[in-house]
């Protein structure tokens, strides 16, 4: 597996993730992300590094079409056909998943070699976690 980068979307699993979705109807994209996120939050162990890195593109996909998310996709990176509306009802186990990965010692997160890309990596996962929020005037 070849990873070329701290973002989302920098190896091949995570772009082969997203060449997966091409082609499918809306409800099957949701299944698959749901899917995804959940594959991380049942895990009874640690969080194998596939998971965790499809979790990862799953969530920053969701996030990007959160309204004012500050999450942008690069077009080389994403879908190649637009993404459906997503149900907000993604964002909470897209986040809760991400925290898992974070926190819990996925080998994701502990296979890092460099620190520097490890600790960039970690600050990317952190703003899709704070891009799935709600909008603050949604919480009053």
């Amino acid at each position: 597996m070849g990873t070329w980068g701290t973002g989302p979307f920098d190896s091949d699993l995570a772009a082969d993730f997203v060449d997966g979705l091409e082609g499918m109807s809306t409800q099957q994209v949701i299944d698959v992300l749901a899917r995804a996120f959940q594959r991380v939050t049942n895990a009874k162990a640690q969080v194998e590094s596939g998971d965790g890195i499809e979790a990862v593109a799953a969530a920053a996909l969701v996030a990007s079409t959160v309204p004012d998310a500050q999450i942008q996709i690069d077009p080389d990176d994403g879908p190649r056909e637009p993404l459906p509306d997503l149900p907000a009802s993604l964002r909470l186990p897209a986040k809760l998943a991400l925290q898992r990965i974070l926190h819990d010692g996925s080998g994701v997160a502990a296979g890092w070699v460099d620190s520097d890309e490890a600790i960039q990596w970690r600050y990317e996962v952190q703003h899709v976690i704070e891009a799935l929020e709600p909008p603050a005037d949604h919480c009053k």
